[in-house]
């Protein structure tokens, strides 16, 4: 069986396909970052990162970054016509509020029924940094995750239980993956799409979970 899986900016613009026109988005640290490159111009999404912007645009061009103007992971970031930045307490309130349509978060691992482990692996020398997650994972009105769907060591994030300490419990709507695309139900994993070359048994093998189509 021969297939490639997606590299991050195709990840991303995978993810970014699915943001419907008008709605509101946070971003997480890390890879989710990289959708705000792939939302086309010609489509109306608002852009929210936790540190209190609202109206981001793509990552500036080589040479332009403005360092006092930044997401929540320090990275340097644009601001679109009618763009706003505003107090932190203000940018949790929005979280807390249910007024974000989408938050696309990063994961250490997911279960089948979308319960979300993303702050800590309870390794020793791992440092706990939840953030605003918890405020996300439950205050959006979707919680998408993006990631790899193996660690380094070939084990898969998508498990039946977490093992990690959790963020939420069943707030995953969709997992969006190198290798696939699945949505998290009260019933288990279903796959929306798959890599090319790439069959359900074999992505099923790999997550070790039952998966329905």
């Amino acid at each position: 069986m021969t297939y490639t899986r997606r590299s991050k900016d195709e990840l991303a613009a995978r993810v970014a396909q699915d943001i419907p026109e008008g709605a509101t988005v946070n971003l997480g640290i890390g890879q989710p970052t990289w959708v705000a490159n792939h939302i086309p111009a010609s489509r109306e999404v608002l852009l929210h990162s936790e540190n209190g912007i609202l109206g981001m645009g793509p990552a500036p061009a080589k040479g332009l970054e403005d360092y006092d103007l930044i997401n929540a992971g320090k990275q340097p970031v644009t601001l679109l016509p009618g763009g706003a930045y505003f107090h932190h307490a203000d940018s949790f309130a929005m979280m807390r509020g249910g007024h974000l349509d989408i938050c696309v978060l990063g994961a250490f691992q997911v279960s089948a029924t979308g319960d979300l482990a993303n702050w800590h692996t309870g390794e020793p020398d791992a440092i706990p940094a939840v953030g605003g997650a918890m405020d996300l994972a439950i205050g959006a009105k979707q919680t998408w995750v993006m990631m790899d769907l193996l660690t380094k060591q070939g084990q898969s994030k998508l498990v039946q239980a977490c093992s990690y300490p959790l963020t939420g419990i069943g707030c995953v709507k969709r997992v969006y993956t190198d290798l696939a695309t699945l949505a998290c139900t009260p019933q288990g994993l279903t796959v929306i799409d798959m890599v090319e070359g790439l069959s359900l048994q074999a992505l099923s093998d790999l997550i070790g979970l039952p998966l329905s189509a």
